[in-house]
């Protein structure tokens, strides 16, 4: 599957709002430039109208102008990997290409070789779900990672002890990518993935933990079938939201037996963690 690369040139002052209302619209990733704002779209997702309803409101408000194009699958990984720079979250955890030197000065190495550019830790709230991981208990536990894209959340997983994997994505590039990363990283052959949603996940299989980097409209769809998936006691970590959605998000939860651990924000991107009551 291709995606959509829309190009906006815009004042920055005005890249946050547009952020905003293209999540909403179902773009994934965004990158802001010297000249305004670069996002990403699965190209079944993309609605040419929509963008000429969006250019439109804000032209009275500033110029814009926006083009787009489809990025076919070479294009990520050449350009990936003329700009990519490994990542650190904190002094622990370092996410670096193969083509990067290992620093022993960090106690979690991943590697990963991404298909597109989402989920390599550059993104705003795949480092906010990695920095909460670490605080979470991994040791044993069987962990599912809801919309892996390159793997890299269910590889920290199983650096901090998850015993078993699994991992799952609409996207097909994303599979074979999350497939490779698993390799490189040395994760056993057990850690399952597969394309499809999480009406896929077979009714009897439960978790000590799920990490769901999605995006709000999904999160609030899907949560009820994540905590029948969840042991009692059990986390879920949830992002790919902003700030101004957190409030949904914890409501959903809570009808849902989920009590708030904790939450955390970067740049207006959020993550809340929540674990499963026990109500036996």
């Amino acid at each position: 599957m291709n995606y959509i690369e829309l190009d906006l040139k815009v004042e920055p002052d005005f890249s946050e709002i547009l952020m905003a209302e293209l999540g909403e619209a179902g773009f994934e990733s965004f990158v802001e430039t010297e000249e305004g704002l670069l996002a990403y779209i699965q190209e079944n997702d993309f609605d040419e109208n929509e963008i000429h309803k969006l250019t439109a409101k804000y032209l009275e408000l500033t110029t814009i102008a926006a083009t787009w194009k489809s990025l076919e699958r070479r294009n990520w990984n050449e350009e990936w990997e003329k700009s990519y720079e490994p990542i650190e979250v904190g002094d622990q955890i370092r996410v670096r290409a193969v083509f990067h030197e290992s620093d022993p000065a960090f106690r979690y190495d991943l590697l990963i070789q991404p298909k597109m550019s989402f989920g390599t830790g550059h993104h705003e709230t795949t480092w906010l779900v990695m920095n909460e991981q670490l605080g979470l208990p991994h040791e044993g536990l069987a962990v599912m990672d809801v919309g892996c894209g390159t793997g890299i959340l269910a590889i920290l997983a199983y650096k901090l002890g998850a015993t078993q994997l699994l991992g799952f994505d609409i996207d097909e590039w994303a599979v074979e990518n999350t497939r490779e990363n698993f390799a490189m990283n040395d994760l056993p052959a057990e850690a399952e993935v597969f394309q499809g949603t999480i009406t896929d996940v077979r009714e009897e299989q439960v978790f000590g933990g799920i990490l769901a980097n999605i995006n709000r409209n999904i999160l609030l769809s899907e949560i009820p079938a994540y905590v029948k998936h969840l042991k009692p006691g059990g986390w879920l970590v949830t992002s790919g939201f902003y700030e101004t959605d957190q409030a949904d998000i914890e409501r959903c939860a809570a009808e849902n037996n989920l009590k708030k651990l904790r939450s955390n924000t970067r740049n207006q991107w959020a993550t809340v963690v929540f674990q499963k009551l026990d109500n036996s």
